[in-house]
């Protein structure tokens, strides 16, 4: 396969330099990796911010729609990969004048997990945050289990309606309100035709035979629902339409907008093909079409494809899709151009720092920075171990989550004062995790990290009783955001019994709570491995996951064997 591009490593941050060059007018980075965008009006007139992100190679998808009657801004992930919480936070931040920030995004594991970290960093900053994820893809999952489903291209509509909501004023509850209203009335069905081909890989995502098709293929390439020779568009199109009347009411007097497709490397004549034969399906039911979009919406880089969506509109969602709206992908009517750019500036945004830009400090901080320090330099010496164990129920990728995020948080917290407060150390360590690799564990870990620092952030100093209200709020937040129970095969398997010993023996020495709180997660690790996995990548390959140690317990355990080391 054959690309247009230089060092495939440089390929996204390449493709943000050539935006800003392009459309200084428009466009403003929002943080110093220029990886949070956001438009050049964002965060001032009192307004909604609108938030979207996602991974890269979905041009126009996600960073197209940042501008006026859109969204506010976005955070551009690695190509098929969830930006960091803080590029979140970043966008978030820039967008906020006041009013509150919606996140709006695609229903997808990675991101989900990061804006809810990003989320919580907001909040700690006093910004108000709502989120309404896209569901559109009709074929992802079956009705009871409607809210799995992915996000894909119906959610341009979501940016259309809610961005007019917020343009016109209304505030954070009605544009969440309008968002999901839009999504709840929005599917989506696709057909895949070839595969995308990753800059960093050079090799494709899925592979189909010559003449065949995959209806309801996703935007990476996820399996679809049937594979089989490829079909006219005529029959293409009734596929999509037969099962999209299953759900959305596409009967005599409703009225719609159309989204037709193009994944990427689709001829524009091919999705005309596709209009003309929706066309004729809804004029037969008496289905009024009152907008339509076709062309290249939501691509896939170069996979061949295309995908049809359709909104049921109301009164007032009719009047917000026609509402005008300008962004260098997206322009619908007549904008007003500004007349003066705001002068805000982006904001440099330090995750162990306050909203005046501060480290807060504390008389007597305890070692906890010390000891952080020492664990993440050693704990790296792990990933092999860790790799291994992944490899054999995930996807492997857990021995280097764990060991760029160790060496991540040790530069991240090494910037703080020895006096600084622990909540501002676990607070930076748990934004330097969560955003040094997009993955759940490094979210989940993060975002509990977050909730620890939370919870101690007005103690005056952090001994076992800290500790102990850290490591509850941390297992909390991570059950809360995984879904996982005791007993379900997680690290918090591990977690709940280590955070019940602190607790209960908080008054004891803390070498003799250190070496008591290994045996602990040590007999836990143990017990769980003749259990099945019932949450993540683990549960899918069902009873071959029983007789193994659960990786993400076993990397939790390392860590108190490092800490203890300590004692």
């Amino acid at each position: 396969m054959k690309k247009i591009i230089n060092d495939p490593a440089d390929f996204v941050d390449e493709v943000v330099d050539g935006l800003l060059l392009a459309h200084p007018d428009e466009l403003r980075a929002a943080s110093a990796d220029r990886r949070a965008l956001v438009r050049t009006d964002a965060g001032t007139g009192g307004k909604v911010g609108i938030v979207t992100g996602g991974g890269s190679g979905h041009m126009p998808f996600f960073l197209g729609y940042v501008g006026r009657g859109l969204a506010s801004g976005v955070a551009v992930g690695n190509v098929f990969s969830s930006p960091s919480a803080e590029q979140i936070h970043a966008a978030t931040v820039a967008s906020d004048d006041g009013a509150g920030v919606l996140y709006l995004y695609g229903n997808y594991g990675g991101d989900v997990y990061n804006f809810d970290v990003a989320a919580d960093l907001a909040a700690a900053d006093g910004i108000r945050t709502t989120t309404v994820l896209g569901t559109d893809d009709i074929l992802s999952a079956p009705t009871e289990r409607a809210e799995t489903r992915r996000g894909v291209a119906g959610l341009i509509f979501a940016y259309k309606t809610a961005g007019a909501a917020a343009d016109r004023g209304d505030d954070l509850a009605t544009v969440t309100e309008i968002a999901q209203r839009t999504v709840d009335r929005t599917r989506t069905m696709g057909v895949g035709l070839s595969p995308t081909i990753l800059p960093a890989a050079g090799e494709p995502t899925f592979t189909l035979a010559e003449g065949e098709m995959e209806i309801g293929i996703g935007i990476h390439g996820e399996p679809g629902s049937h594979r089989g020779p490829l079909e006219t568009a005529d029959e293409i199109t009734d596929r999509f339409i037969a099962e999209l009347t299953k759900e959305l009411d596409l009967t005599e007097g409703s009225r719609v907008a159309l989204l037709v497709n193009g994944l990427g490397s689709t001829p524009l004549e091919e999705l005309y093909l596709i209009y003309r034969r929706t066309h004729q399906l809804l004029a037969e039911r008496g289905v009024t079409i009152h907008r339509r979009y076709i062309g290249e919406y939501a691509t896939s880089l170069e996979m061949a494809g295309a995908s049809l969506s359709v909104l049921v509109l109301d009164d007032e969602l009719t009047e917000l899709i026609d509402a005008p709206a300008r962004s260098p992908f997206f322009t619908q009517g007549a904008v007003e151009p500004l007349t003066e750019i705001p002068a805000k500036q982006a904001p440099v945004v330090r995750s162990a720092a306050t909203e005046t830009g501060e480290v807060r400090t504390v008389a007597e901080p305890g070692r906890l920075r010390e000891i952080v320090l020492a664990v993440t330099d050693r704990l790296p010496a792990h990933a092999d171990e860790l790799r291994e164990l992944d490899a054999a129920l995930g996807d492997g990728d857990l021995g280097i989550t764990v060991s760029s995020g160790a060496r991540a948080v040790r530069e991240a917290v090494s910037t703080l004062p020895q006096d600084a407060h622990p909540s501002e150390v676990l607070k930076s360590a748990g934004v330097a995790f969560a955003s040094a690799n997009p993955s759940t564990y490094a979210a989940l870990v993060g975002g509990g990290l977050v909730a620890a620092a939370t919870s101690v952030a007005d103690a005056e100093r952090f001994t076992a009783d800290e500790l102990a209200t850290a490591l509850a709020a941390f297992q909390q937040r991570i059950m809360e955001r995984g879904g996982a129970q005791v007993g379900d095969k997680t690290v918090v398997d591990v977690i709940a019994p280590v955070a019940d010993l602190v607790s209960e023996r908080r008054a004891e020495p803390a070498g003799d709570l250190a070496s008591a709180a290994v045996q602990t997660a040590d007999t836990a690790v143990a017990d769980g491995a003749g259990k099945l996995s019932q949450r993540g990548r683990a549960s899918w390959v069902g009873e071959r996951s029983a007789g193994h140690n659960d990786p993400g317990s076993v990397a939790f355990l390392r860590l108190l064997e490092e800490i203890a080391k300590e004692f």
